[in-house]
């Protein structure tokens, strides 16, 4: 992304969640250095503090951190009210958060799962609203989606994820085209495997991210796009060019080169 680019957002507020580590992190760095003030949020206070530390210091930003749990059902409307009662007029709006959890479905947690839906979905769509009715209101304003390259696929051993990340992608081209005469710009970043925390979390095999990109990278592509309107970008040319090999080939035989790539290495009766 070009330095103009960085700008695109200087001087205006962005809110980040999970934006304690991998790409939210890389987003919050990447706006801060463009002259972007940041509201942070993710479970982790102390990362959270200190890496609003860090930027204010580094970039003469403001940094504001708001601890918060998007497991809980409450946690969207807790963060509007934080922007608002300080008087926080949100242009970017950055659902980072999100999470993954790989094996068969049968064994999975059941919570695990729902939990991903709430987080991957429902919070998307919850803080989405919260904050889409300002932006129509003034004619501008931004919200970027991050998805999947998933999304365009059945996973095999994560299920639930690439059904997440689907809705997530559907969404955000949706809401695009409806908000897109009031000026306001909606774009989904859709990224293959990125070097972050989310493969430990979701305890994938490493065969899997033997050819992943940087958070930052990924980061970088997903602002560029939002800021020249794209609905939706894939970060890559390998993985855009995989997308388009998905689209090709039958269905059937896409979900079952991706069991292959994906199944666990040890055995399962069940």
């Amino acid at each position: 992304m070009k330095n103009d680019g960085l700008k695109t957002w200087a001087g205006k507020w962005a809110l980040i969640t999970g934006a304690s580590a991998g790409i939210g992190l890389e987003f919050a760095k990447l706006l801060a250095a463009g002259g972007a003030n940041l509201v942070l949020t993710a479970r982790r206070v102390d990362r959270l503090e200190k890496l609003a530390s860090e930027l204010s210091a580094a970039h003469r930003v403001q940094v504001e951190v708001f601890s918060a749990d998007l497991v809980q059902p409450g946690a969207p409307v807790e963060i509007q009210k934080f922007t608002t009662g300080k008087n926080i007029e949100i242009e970017l709006l950055i659902n980072n958060a999100g999470f993954g959890a790989f094996g068969y479905a049968q064994e999975i947690p059941i919570e695990k799962m729902l939990e991903m839906i709430q987080v991957n979905c429902s919070v998307v769509v919850h803080l989405t609203r919260l904050y889409l009715p300002a932006m129509v209101a003034r004619k501008h304003g931004d919200v970027l989606i991050v998805a999947s390259l998933a999304a365009f696929q059945a996973v095999p051993f994560n299920s639930v994820y690439a059904a997440t990340k689907a809705f997530d992608l559907l969404f955000a081209e949706g809401v695009a085209e409806e908000v897109r005469e009031f000026g306001v710009r909606v774009c989904a970043l859709c990224p293959g495997t990125t070097n972050t925390e989310f493969q430990q979390v979701a305890q994938q095999p490493d065969r899997v991210f033997r050819s992943a990109e940087t958070a930052e990278k990924v980061a970088r592509v997903g602002l560029e796009a939002l800021a020249a309107g794209k609905s939706y970008v894939i970060s890559g040319f390998m993985n855009r060019l995989m997308k388009e090999g998905q689209r090709l080939a039958p269905r059937r035989f896409v979900t079952k080169t991706a069991a292959k790539m994906m199944r666990p290495d040890e055995s399962h009766s069940s």
